[in-house]
């Protein structure tokens, strides 16, 4: 599958990509022309684009898309707006126009109801979750997963997927990556929305339980 990664040169999106690589998929790594490539993967296809400035044919020729984009904690509300909600919106859109097979989000736990989240990070779960809403209400086969905090720790492989996990602790950007990676192609999992967290059940296997 050739699949297009919203944030690829971010700490989870960068992981995503060399993930997809490994399982033989060809990601095409959406960037701004200021993003660093070096993290990438050598001979990675490249899409230049801002989510910022979006336009239709950044989905040409791709069979998913994958938003593993954020605005960063440094970044004002405003930003926030920019990236994580209104520039979700406007790939969800082109992806729906271009009827690309599956959109797969990464969101955050906290977006199904932003106003249980701490003043810190309330602005950010609303924008999460209205693009989230989007997705749901576009004609899109979509699948979003909501993790808990991240950590750069190195994978454990092992999560728990559910409606709603504990919320405690942290998961690692790189089990959060293989779970997106496994979202993409894995069958019978259009619709769902799930929370994520370190578990004892292997990637594939939680996956493949969202299916059955």
């Amino acid at each position: 599958m050739r699949i297009l990664v919203a944030g690829a040169t971010g700490n989870t999106g960068a992981r995503l990509v060399q993930k997809l690589t490994d399982a033989g998929h060809v990601p095409v790594a959406m960037a701004r022309e200021s993003s660093d490539t070096s993290v990438l993967p050598a001979g990675c296809e490249l899409r230049m684009a801002d989510l910022t400035d979006l336009k239709e044919d950044v989905v040409r020729d791709v069979d998913a898309v994958v938003f593993a984009a954020g605005s960063g904690g440094d970044t004002g509300k405003d930003m926030t707006d920019k990236v994580d909600r209104d520039g979700a919106i406007a790939l969800i859109d082109a992806a729906a126009k271009a009827k690309i097979g599956r959109f797969v989000m990464l969101s955050s736990v906290g977006a199904d109801d932003p106003s249980q989240g701490s003043d810190g990070i309330r602005h950010y779960l609303e924008a999460k979750h209205a693009a989230d809403a989007h997705l749901q209400k576009s004609d899109l086969p979509y699948v979003i997963v909501r993790p808990i905090s991240l950590s750069n720790e190195d994978g454990k492989g092992f999560v728990t997927l559910a409606d709603h996990v504990d919320r405690d602790g942290q998961v690692t950007r790189d089990d959060v990556a293989a779970v997106l990676s496994a979202s993409v192609w894995q069958a019978g999992i259009e619709g769902k929305v799930f929370e994520m967290k370190e578990g004892d059940t292997s990637v594939v296997e939680a996956i493949a339980e969202l299916a059955a």
